[in-house]
């Protein structure tokens, strides 16, 4: 039984050591080896191996099927698969055979399972409760974990009297007040509206960069998600995994063209359209040119690389997405990302030119 407090506790103290022990003093993360998950004839997972270090917030990506729900469950110990080979060690412990309630593991899922019969504060206290906490300590720790996530005053509160995001927050305290060795968050952003998405977001990086012990993986299939709260990110396909490093690793320096579509808007040219006679590139037949659509200036016909027509101008606010059918090849328009009010304003039908620099031409594999 884990009796620490959250001010004092290793993985949830929101204050670094300066002199680096809550690094060292107790093992930490997540290591997985040659994980397979199959249901019958279907394999979901197929020989993974990953290591999430401690204090590392993953998120992990991909599309619907590729197994990162399955990873996250595999972790939490709600697998029961026909076929189940691999093994889980969490904070130095094998966890490979250790049923789910003693895993130690905070867990907050899409819906926020929040008993409605229940304050804020029993709500939170639940668990504490179910591992017989005394009390005193209950108190102590559900005002910490409450306050932690900025609802230090909402104890008394029924769950139906919450917004959305404050219910999501009330979940997330819920988790953390056992002090768990890992946070294992599913899709935890999806039932939120896109503002309040975009907010609570935040809110999840903050609270990760005030507890830097703390090991979280997210499962989602949001980029956005990944991008703004990825230490690492690990993007899935078809139970292996595409890619995996930083969020402007994988956009920056795809493998391929299956992560940089992932990752983002993207154009893909045939080396010998990207880039001018002369240069070593040039040739390649084996890779295509990936260039991300900020990284190329519409100018005036004539002063750049391509040439091209305008073909659509779509207006986001502060930014403009135009498509341009270049000359060397009509049928598949390059996408140009340019912020509103500079440069060449764009008008569909327009015989314009594209200019980009060769470094931020990427060859990846296609």
């Amino acid at each position: 039984m884990n009796t620490a407090t959250l001010a004092g506790s290793g993985a949830l103290d929101a204050t670094p050591r300066a002199d680096g022990a809550a690094q060292t003093e107790a093992p930490g993360g997540v290591q997985i080896e040659h994980l397979t998950v199959r249901f019958g004839a279907r394999t979901v997972l197929d020989d993974l191996s990953l290591t999430i270090e401690r204090g590392e917030l993953l998120t992990v990506l991909g599309r619907s099927g590729c197994g990162k729900t399955t990873l996250l469950r595999f972790i939490a110990g709600f697998i029961e698969a026909d076929g189940l080979a691999g093994t889980l060690t969490v904070a130095g412990r094998d966890l490979t055979h250790v049923p789910p309630h003693k895993r130690n593991l905070g867990l907050l899922f899409q819906s926020y399972a929040l008993f409605p019969h229940l304050s804020v504060f029993e709500n939170v206290a639940f668990g504490l409760r179910a591992r017989r906490i005394s009390t005193k300590e209950i108190a102590r720790r559900v005002a910490d974990a409450l306050k932690l996530v900025q609802l230090g005053d909402a104890g008394h509160v029924m769950p139906a009297q919450l917004s959305g995001g404050m219910q999501q927050r009330v979940a997330l305290a819920r988790a953390l007040v056992i002090e768990p060795d890992v946070l294992l968050l599913d899709e935890p952003l999806s039932a939120l509206d896109a503002n309040l998405r975009a907010s609570v977001r935040s809110e999840l990086k903050a609270l990760h960069e005030r507890l830097p012990n703390l090991t979280i993986v997210c499962v989602t299939h949001d980029q956005d998600d990944a991008l703004v709260l990825s230490d690492r990110t690990l993007l899935m396909r078809e139970g292996h995994i595409a890619q995996l490093g930083t969020p402007q690793e994988l956009y920056d320096k795809p493998n391929d063209a299956f992560v940089a579509r992932y990752l983002g808007a993207v154009n893909l040219l045939p080396p010998n359209v990207a880039f001018a006679l002369g240069d070593a590139r040039y040739g390649e037949r084996d890779r295509v040119a990936c260039l991300r659509p900020e990284a190329v200036r519409i100018v005036p016909l004539g002063e750049g690389q391509l040439h091209g027509t305008i073909t659509s101008v779509e207006w986001y606010g502060s930014v403009l997405s135009v498509q341009v059918a270049l000359d060397a090849m009509p049928d598949e328009p390059v996408l140009v990302s340019m912020q509103r009010g500079t440069g060449v304003t764009p008008e569909k039908g327009v015989r314009i030119s594209v200019r980009y620099e060769a470094d931020d031409v990427v060859l990846i594999q296609p």
